[in-house]
């Protein structure tokens, strides 16, 4: 067969997904193993060993060099697997908090994929949110509620840039009083 043919791709798309499948497979195995503390006691274990075992060697360069290229070798695969498992549970929690943004209602939809922005547009929404915390915090030194759902607007367009969800601010006097204890 042709590598470009179809029959071909969807060959090489399954040996893709099977190696992908594997790894995924043994990322987890390793990320649990190595997590748990049998794994920390297995290390310190093989490191008094290895101690222990320099008189036995005069404490040589070969010596101390089994030691320092087996734990480099250790450092170098686990810093892929450790990446692979975040990298998975960060998607994860992404999905899920897209999920909840998606469900409740009042919620800011424009929130959804917020990790895809760049830093300066994740700068200006941030910015924004800490404007609404000031607020709500100066309101609730006034007694009155910090809660509400702000209608988001757009902001105006820049034609080189994609342009980020704004909100106008709210004012402190505009948030509802609290209710009294006498009402």
């Amino acid at each position: 067969m042709h590598p470009a043919s179809p029959g071909s791709t969807h060959t090489q798309k399954r040996k893709s997904n099977r190696v992908l499948k594997v790894f995924n497979h043994f990322a987890k195995l390793a990320s649990t193993f190595t997590g748990h503390p049998a794994a920390f006691g297995l290390a310190v274990i093989v490191v008094a060993l290895w101690g222990l075992t320099g008189p036995l060697f005069g404490y040589s360069d070969t010596w101390q060099l089994v030691i320092n290229t087996s734990t480099t070798i250790v450092t170098f695969l686990m810093v892929f697997l450790i990446q692979n498992t975040q990298n998975r549970d960060m998607a994860a929690t992404h999905i899920k908090l897209d999920e909840v943004i998606r469900a409740l209602q009042g919620a800011h939809n424009a929130l959804l994929d917020l990790e895809e922005l760049d830093e300066k547009e994740l700068e200006q929404i941030r910015g924004r949110y800490e404007q609404l915390a000031k607020v709500s915090r100066k309101a609730l030194r006034e007694g009155k509620f910090d809660t509400g759902c702000e209608e988001l607007e757009q902001a105006p367009a820049d034609e080189d840039e994609p342009s980020p969800i704004t909100q106008s601010p709210p004012d402190a006097a505009s948030a509802t009083p609290a209710p009294s204890e006498h009402s």
